[in-house]
């Protein structure tokens, strides 16, 4: 990863994306308690948090689309500079709530082609696949961190010193992010013209199998994910006490974090895209071992090997942005990263139904696992069918 972090302006995008994370679950942290200690009404704050993901999908197939028509640092200079805008409006003790929640949508909304035009602008500084999928290793990292830090500290932070303080920090990391980002990522043109249709990138991801493979092998994360929304009834289930909800919300991302690091450090860029069809079964066929409800250790081992293996989808959001024409990657990115988000809610939303139903959550997160490797299993059969034309292709050539 050394030689990654040697790029300056990689480092600048990276620093950028990173405390700009941190800073974003200060204001979600900060806007549910304060929503909630106004109202005392769970629903409300539930609905608040909410608001902090909801702009981000709306804006992600639309609004990322700016990333293929303006200068990418640009689009990145002038989104961070907009949410440092908001967020600091949103920090002005006694805020309305009406308005506290409007300038939450509106920072998410400009915030919404930020991750676009990262994702294509990594991949214009790093021309190397190996170099670039080890730059996005890097970035997984990081942000899996930023967040668990985030999380961790944002409600002690926001207890200590108010809401408006972790608000504000908040638009400090916006603001840092704009300068650094104009100050050290170099300028370059913007990579179309404008003159292609808006919807144009989804259009052309349809119509290429690779990449069609890819995004289903994405959305498998959507049934991986379920334990995380059923922490709390899994921990009584299981007979673990209530501090564990805690443990067995960081075991996914800590294993994650872990995984991409073994992965970066042993495993070739062309191993790990050979590998990505069976490697995306994994994490899916790990949850199976809640059909035998395991104690709170084994709960423990298996969310974090789950998030290990999960690991590939890396190296899935990798090769579908450096398999898109530059010029398309700003608005392909929106649509992958929109269909990565709406699997994860609807798979949480719908593990949430099914334990409800069956009045067990270790049934229900072994049902997804096997879904998982149900739909998994044409999915890598697909991949490797690909894998084994474009080989042949190339032996040809």
């Amino acid at each position: 990863m050394r030689s990654a972090l040697a790029n300056s302006e990689f480092r600048a995008v990276w620093l950028a994306e990173a405390q700009s994370t941190f800073g974003d679950q200060l204001t979600t942290v900060a806007l549910s308690l304060v929503v909630y200690h106004r109202t005392g009404s769970a629903l409300l704050s539930a609905i608040a948090y909410a608001l902090t993901f909801l702009p981000a999908l709306a804006g992600g197939l639309g609004l990322a689309q700016l990333a293929d028509r303006f200068p990418r640092r640009g689009v990145l200079v002038a989104t961070a500079a907009a949410q440092a805008v908001f967020v600091a409006v949103m920090a002005i003790p006694g805020m309305p709530l009406a308005p506290l929640c409007g300038l939450v949508v509106l920072a998410r909304l400009a915030g919404a082609p930020a991750n676009a035009a990262q994702n294509a602008l990594t991949r214009e500084i790093f021309t190397d696949d190996e170099l670039y999928l080890r730059s996005q290793d890097i970035r997984g990292i990081t942000t899996n961190t930023a967040m668990l830090l985030g999380l961790a500290g944002g409600g002690f932070l926001v207890t200590a010193a108010g809401p408006s303080w972790a608000l504000a920090i908040d638009a400090a990391t916006f603001a840092i992010s704009a300068t650094a980002l104009h100050q050290w990522v170099r300028s370059r043109p913007a990579p179309g013209d404008g003159s292609g249709s808006w919807f144009g990138a989804i259009r052309w991801v349809a119509g290429q199998p690779r990449l069609r493979v890819l995004l289903g092998l994405s959305w498998l994360v959507g049934l991986a994910v379920i334990p995380e929304g059923l922490v709390a009834p899994l921990a009584r289930e299981i007979g673990a006490p209530d501090q564990a909800v805690g443990w067995l919300l960081a075991a996914d991302p800590l294993g994650f974090v872990i995984g991409v690091f073994l992965m970066s450090r042993y495993v070739s860029a062309e191993a790990r895209r050979r590998a990505l069809g069976v490697l995306a079964l994994v994490p899916a066929a790990i949850l199976l071992v809640f059909s035998v409800r395991p104690d709170l250790l084994l709960a423990l081992v298996a969310l974090a090997a789950a998030g290990a293996a999960g690991a590939y989808i890396v190296t899935v959001g990798a090769s579908f942005i450096t398999w898109v024409p530059n010029e398309l990657r700003g608005g392909a990115g929106g649509v992958y990263r929109t269909g990565l988000r709406v699997a994860q809610g609807l798979g949480v939303a719908l593990g949430g139904v099914v334990a409800q139903w069956l009045g067990s959550a270790t049934t229900a997160i072994t049902i997804a696992g096997a879904a998982g490797v149900l739909l998994g299993i044409p999915l890598a059969v697909s991949w490797a069918r690909l894998q084994r034309a474009a080989a042949e292709t190339a032996t040809a050539v």
